[in-house]
């Protein structure tokens, strides 16, 4: 028998003569690594070895099939449609508006001029809260978008619908001086929001360093234009342009914006999306789409089929017995079941009871649907779900039985830092770039407010400055109104809260607005000679704490 060739380690001896290492990581046991995260060998994590890919070359080339299903899934899945709607509306809404805050401070700063100042700021912000509210909400001609068919806060929601199933939000800003006349355009700056569909490589070639998924990068990582499909590649009907891509700068030569593009990136070096909130569960809703489609058939079946009658003979051996063997027979017998059971209408006490033609047995079918355990996976697939979006599992599924107080503040609370951050990211990259574009405009059209004396800077040069905003959307609401508003008054008292913030928080409103609006209606009560209600007694001592007026010598309201 030959000798088997021994490996010698670095001292001349056998590898087998060596003594079994005693640490865990190499003594064998399939796992040569002291992390199992990095185990080759475990049954577990053998077959599990994902690329080590960046975020471009993982997701580009198979955006479309993502975005397709994903689209998909939204337009036919119940469960996945309420939950778009559901973060939309607490998003964004039906009146996602900015709050003009310019920073008078930096102007202040970078002029030496310093009236720049609170003053100055909140005249300034309400001209520019007018001028954005004139072009925004123009009801009858809508000459903010360029195909004159929605509002603003339509463009936004359809955009941030986009971002939540896409991750992708596209604009292209227009302008169209032409439009300027009276009775129609004040400005010519409008917005055309684009699919994301269409914003791809020339001829669908591959990402090279220079373009990652319609972006057109420079040599310092730079996305400084994108390369539109003139026309959707579904758009059967409108030919050439298909085939057809334009390219468009992302900028002006002096900074205005030409594309307002927005996505929520997972990796650095990410130049566009696709992976939108269903990507991490599209397999598992897709599933509970087919297992509820499935649950439902089941139980249509078992609802029409209630009963079986039983014949103890086939046909064959039912025409032998009958004599004749052909299919006259069979029908003969067939029409005799069908007269005795005509004929025979037992009842008893206005119950009928069924009497069977002889031979027959009557065998009732069991209902084994709903299977017991379809609501106990459904709610699980819906909890990875609302993970997955950012959302509650009781908002999700519209389930709120077995949820208290309690619980559902603290998941409203948890759903809410997410729903500000996605607004506050919305407003920031897609919103307020639009409303810098129509301000720089109606600083160069109108007169806006400018202190008096001193430098004057161009809105060009400070167009961060000028344009700082808020922008508001739908608010949190309350789950007890009397507990969480008597907190927000205790907040404010204490100095820990503000108007603006409680006002912005709970009810998605402007503060001011609201104080506008409460001196109308003291001045309503007063001009009718009535008794002003104890919230508007400026005198009245503030609450107790069981939310009723406090009787500590508060004066008494007089009466106009």
């Amino acid at each position: 028998m030959t000798d088997v060739p021994r490996i010698l380690d670095h001292r001349g001896q056998p590898m087998a003569d060596q003594p079994k290492p005693r640490h865990r990581a190499l003594a064998g046991g399939g796992r040569m690594t002291a992390y199992d995260a990095a185990d080759y060998g475990g049954e577990h994590m053998e077959a599990w070895r994902p690329a080590l890919w960046s975020q471009d070359i993982a997701l580009n080339p198979f955006r479309d099939t993502i975005v397709a299903r994903a689209r998909d899934l939204a337009r036919n899945d119940g469960w996945a449609s309420g939950a778009v709607t559901r973060l939309l509306d607490n998003a964004i809404g039906a009146s996602f508006r900015p709050i003009a805050k310019p920073d008078h401070r930096a102007l202040a700063a970078y002029t030496a001029n310093s009236r720049f100042d609170p003053i100055w700021a909140e005249e300034y912000a309400r001209w520019a809260n007018g001028v954005y509210r004139s072009w925004a909400h123009d009801e009858t001609g809508k000459w903010c978008d360029a195909s004159r068919r929605f509002l603003m806060s339509t463009i936004y929601g359809v955009g941030f619908r986009h971002l939540l199933i896409d991750n992708d939000a596209v604009a292209i800003m227009g302008w169209k001086p032409d439009r300027i006349a009276p009775g129609m355009a004040r400005y010519a700056t409008c917005v055309r929001l684009m699919n994301p569909d269409q914003l791809s490589n020339p001829q669908n070639r591959f990402d090279t360093e220079e373009i990652r998924g319609g972006c057109q990068v420079d040599g310092e990582d730079v996305t400084v234009g994108y390369h539109f499909r003139k026309a959707h590649i579904g758009d059967w009907w409108a030919g050439p342009d298909t085939v057809t891509w334009e390219y468009v700068p992302r900028e002006t030569a002096w900074g205005r914006p030409m594309v307002v593009h927005h996505f929520e990136p997972t990796q650095a070096g990410q130049h566009r999306g696709g992976d939108g909130i269903f990507t991490a569960v599209l397999e598992r809703a897709r599933m509970l789409f087919k297992y509820d489609k499935a649950e439902l058939d089941a139980a249509l079946i078992n609802a029409i089929f209630a009963a079986i009658a039983e014949s103890p003979f086939d046909h064959e051996l039912m025409a032998e017995a009958l004599g004749e063997g052909d299919a006259t027979s069979v029908n003969a017998y067939q029409n005799g079941r069908a007269d005795f059971h005509q004929d025979r209408k037992i009842e008893v006490g206005g119950v009928r009871v069924t009497q069977m033609y002889p031979g027959e047995k009557l065998e009732f079918l069991q209902p084994q649907r709903p299977n017991p355990n379809f609501g106990i996976f459904e709610k699980a697939v819906l909890r990875n779900m609302a993970m997955a979006v950012g959302s509650g599992a009781s908002q999700v599924s519209g389930d709120y039985s077995d949820v208290n107080f309690s619980s559902l503040r603290a998941e409203i609370n948890e759903i809410w830092k997410t729903v500000t951050r996605r607004r506050a990211n919305f407003g920031s990259y897609f919103a307020n770039p639009i409303r810098i574009c129509l301000l720089e405009e109606a600083h160069d059209l109108d007169d806006p407010p400018m202190p008096k004396g001193g430098e004057v800077p161009d809105f060009i040069e400070f167009r961060q400055a000028f344009g700082r905003a808020a922008w508001l959307g739908p608010g949190k609401g309350w789950v007890d109104p009397v507990a969480e508003k008597q907190g927000a008054v205790l907040g404010m008292d204490a100095g820990l809260s503000t108007l603006e913030h409680e006002a912005a928080e709970h009810a998605g409103e402007d503060f001011e607005d609201i104080l506008d609006q409460r001196a109308i209606e003291v001045r309503a009560f007063k001009d009718r000679g009535l008794e002003v209600p104890t919230w508007a007694n400026m005198n009245a001592a503030p609450p107790a704490a069981n939310g009723t007026p406090a009787s500590n010598g508060a004066k008494k309201p007089e009466a106009a």
